[in-house]
């Protein structure tokens, strides 16, 4: 049976705990001898092929001007495991710490991108800003996924999603309706 809801006003500025559903994830960057580790909510899928990830980064971020200097970072996708280290590197500057150390996160080298890869993450995207149109103003990054490396197990993993207000929601239940679903010819 449908359900029907009952409304109330939102303040325009807390729509994102409704459409930020993606998983929260940790952005590794360096440009020259600095490196840092910023946490972002919110990101996009602008295409399948070239793969195509679209995020805001404001310029107050320290990692802003190390990603659009050196025009390249890493997406590390972490799991409910390391929420507090989530949570620690949103909550701080890289300006003024050595994140990797901070929350004994391991660096590695990545196959395409000198940005480090976090080791103790499910995923590692290395990433190439593809297009600065939207930068100036709103300081929009369009990035192309150069590689990608995944964990073996499990095929899908709790990952953290941040709602806004300090609240997360962690990946549940899988849902699979194979018959309802139709493959889009690419």
């Amino acid at each position: 049976m449908k359900r029907e809801y009952k409304k109330t006003a939102l303040p325009v500025w807390e729509i994102r705990k409704f459409l930020e559903p993606g998983p929260t994830v940790l952005v590794s960057s360096r440009w020259q001898n600095k490196t840092n580790i910023m946490t972002m909510g919110w990101h996009t899928v602008m295409e399948f092929s070239p793969s195509l990830i679209g995020c805001m980064i404001t310029s107050a971020n320290y990692s802003y001007e190390l990603i659009r200097k050196s025009k390249e970072c890493v997406i590390n996708i972490p799991t409910l495991q390391l929420i507090d280290e989530i949570i620690g590197i949103g909550n701080t500057s890289g300006a003024h710490i050595d994140k990797f150390s901070k929350f004994a996160l391991t660096p590695e080298d990545g196959r395409i991108v000198k940005a480090p890869l976090i080791k103790e993450c499910y995923a590692n995207l290395e990433c190439k800003v593809v297009d600065t149109q939207l930068l100036a103003t709103y300081n929009f990054f369009i990035l192309e996924v150069v590689d990608a490396q995944v964990a073996t197990y499990p095929k899908y993993p709790k990952t953290v999603h941040y709602r806004g207000e300090g609240a997360f929601m962690v990946s549940g239940k899988q849902v699979k309706l194979p018959g309802k679903f139709k493959k889009q010819n690419l």
